[in-house]
Formats: C-alpha cells, structure tokens, sequence
C-alpha cells in the first residue's frame, strides 16, 4: 500500500509531494553519479503544513518523509517513491528509521533546549537513509526563542536535510522561518472519505464510521477515537447535553465544575499510566537500588525536580486538550442549532441528539446562537491566555444561559 493512502482528501497536496519526491530522487542519483540533475526545482530543504485540525498535517509529513527514504527496486524502472512496503517506507512510517526524526509534544511548548538538540541533530548526514528528515509536528509550539534557534538551521541547512515542519495556519509560525519554507496548506477532508478511511484501515463497521465521521466533521483522529473508544463516546455525549443544563446559575457553575472535574481526571488517568513508569526508570537510571532504601543519589535532587515539572506541565496540557475537545463538541452543536434555525439544509453533523436541537432551535434566535458560538471561542481564547480552567468555564456556561 503506498505511503500516500493514508492522506485523505488532499490530492493537490499528494501531487505536490510525489513530484518533488521524484525529483529528491533524481538529486540523490545525480549525486551518486557526479552528474547535475535537472529537476531539483521542486524539491526544497524546508517545507511548512498547514490546515485545520483533522486535516492530516502530520500524516501528510510522514507520507513525504517514507517517500523520501524509499528504496524500492522499482524506482530503478520508473516506480514512484513511496511504494509503503520496502525497508525506508516502513521504518519511517513506523517511527524506527534511524535517519528520520518525528518530534511532538505533550507539553505546551518546546523550548530552546529541545530545539537545539534537533539543530544538533540537522546537521548530520544521513547514516543509513537517503536523507536527514526532521518532522516537527506541532511547529506552532516552539517558543520565540526556540522559533529563532531554528531559524538559522532552516537558514543554512546541511545538503542532505530536510524540515517537515506542520502548524494550524501560517500565523502560528514565525514570519521568518515560514518565509524559507514551501508551504503546503491541506483541507479538511470529506466526511465520506474519513468513512472510507476508518473501513478500509481499521475496520470499522461502516454505519458506525459513518456516524463518527459525520459527528467529528472530518476529523481523521477523532473520528477514529469516537468509532473506538466508548469512553470518548460516553463523555462527548454528556458534553452535548449541558447546554440544555444551563437554566440557572446554579446550573451553570455546577456543569462547568464538572467539565473541569473530567478534564483533570483525564489528565489524572494519563498520569497515572505515564508518570510512574517514567520515574521509576530514572531512578533506576540515577542508581536507586534496592540497596540503599530507595534513597536518590547525592546530585540527583535537581534531575528528578525537572522530571516533576515535566510531568505537571503534561497533566496541564491534557487538561486543556481535554477541553478543548469538549469546546469544538459544544460548538458543533450550537452550529447545528443555527442551520436549523436558518432552515439552511446543511447536513446534521449531531443527528443523534436531533431533539434537543430541536428544543434549542426553538428557545431562541440565531442572533442569541451566535452570541453562544462566540461565548464558547472566547473561552478557548481564555484557556490559551493560562486563564485558571474553571473560571474560563464558569464564564462560558453563564454566556450559554445568557445567550
């Protein structure tokens, strides 16, 4: 299966990448046989993703990344880079590939100390691939000073290195460093093509790929997450009944402390799973035996101290994440009250909760839905701004009652 099967939606962007994979496999041949390719126009040190969530920034980024490293035989024929079944393809598609880096946070921003490490990283050639590829998936993270460290690295890259770097949108990432980059923007896909997608890779059973599709609007991962995990199920729909909570103040303040109270406790539960493990093999790493009591050696207090602040800084994270999920559920919802309310026809994307959209839609105007709409983006705004959790929530639930 070709490494491109997994980019929904974007043929645009697939012509775009199998093009200049062809021609950085003409740069590579050239250079092995001393010769001047002719076709390297296409092919650039440094390339920006952009899209909305869902789109597949980074599954777009990977696809490059296997095509670049592909060692298929038949390219040798006129085979197009990317075959997904030769060594390069899959090591890169799995994340083995000793010459591909795959960089995400679960933290709220990379830092300078990171970034220079991947700069470090840049700098070699290639040990065993055609190509030193850097992905850095979540771009938009990178602080002002980390933003500025890559930028001499993008500036002056090695011959043999290539940026995948993937953001939300262009003003997400440093007008100096999306300037050096080619710049790639996806779409988000059909809700018939994530369908497809969750059949055909994963299997799902087509009405319930369908649902999740519909219910995410073409967001790949979450649509796959909804059509597998009761759990996410289960919680998107207690979200999609607090706007009918939200009748009194009581009400409001008693729905925002409990969707507060279920992002902390995913966050808990993925501490829990993570946090141990991970100091458990730093000890181990620093020399706690079982010798001396569990006791850390001397010198390790500040190691440890940085492992805590880490994972304060991920539970912090996947609390927001957590939210904000919660907060593009909410606002699909209020969106189908308003193509109800302006008898627009637009597909249903939460059919399964048709009657309190009904109830919605009749309780009020399109001007108090939009008022609604804005309420809940200000509140992600808030939670962007480091504004505390429950008092963003507490304000958007009284938006909501006010309308």
């Amino acid at each position: 299966m070709p490494v491109w099967d997994d980019l929904v939606g974007q043929e645009r962007v697939q012509a775009q990448l199998a093009a200049a994979a062809r021609d950085a496999d003409a740069m590579v041949t050239a250079d092995a046989e001393g010769t001047e390719s002719a076709t390297a126009s296409k092919m650039t040190h440094a390339w920006l993703f952009t899209g909305p969530p869902g789109s597949g920034r980074s599954t777009a980024a990977r696809a490059f990344a296997a095509a670049l490293q592909c060692t298929s035989p038949d390219r040798a024929l006129g085979g197009e880079p990317g075959c997904g079944f030769c060594d390069g393809c899959h090591t890169t598609v799995v994340g083995t590939h000793a010459d591909v880096e795959i960089v995400r946070t679960d933290l709220l921003s990379i830092g300078v100390k990171d970034t220079r490490a991947l700069v470090r990283r840049a700098q070699l050639s290639p040990a065993v691939g055609r190509w030193q590829v850097i992905v850095l998936e979540d771009a938009d993270r990178l602080t002002e000073g980390a933003g500025n460290v890559l930028l001499k690295a993008v500036e002056e890259p090695a011959p043999r290195t290539v940026w995948l770097l993937c953001a939300p949108s262009l003003e997400d990432v440093l007008p100096t460093i999306r300037s050096r980059c080619r710049h790639l923007t996806l779409r988000t896909p059909s809700v018939a093509a994530v369908a497809d997608l969750l059949v055909r890779r994963d299997g799902i059973e087509p009405g319930a790929a369908a649902a999740a599709a519909r219910a995410t609007q073409g967001h790949i991962d979450r649509a796959r997450r909804l059509a597998t995990d009761e759990r996410a199920r289960s919680r998107r729909a207690a979200v999609l009944k607090l706007p009918l909570r939200v009748d009194d103040v009581g009400a409001c303040l008693k729905a925002a402390q409990e969707l507060v109270d279920a992002a902390a406790e995913d966050a808990k539960q993925v501490a829990e799973e993570v946090d141990v493990k991970e100091t458990e093999e730093l000890r181990a790493a620093m020399g706690a035996g079982a010798g001396t009591g569990g006791r850390m050696p001397r010198g390790t207090a500040g190691v440890m101290k940085d492992l805590e602040d880490r994972q304060k800084r991920r539970r912090t994270r996947t609390q927001r994440d957590t939210l904000d999920l919660a907060l593009t559920d909410l606002i699909g919802f209020y969106r189908d009250v308003l193509a109800l309310q302006l008898g627009s026809g637009l597909a249903i994307a939460n059919e399964e909760v048709r009657p309190d959209l009904d109830r919605v839609a009749r309780a009020s105007g399109p001007e108090r839905t939009l008022r609604r709409i804005e309420g809940i983006i200000a509140c992600r705004e808030a939670l962007d701004r480091n504004v505390s959790p429950l008092l963003a929530v507490e304000a958007m639930t009284m938006a909501l009652r006010a309308g």
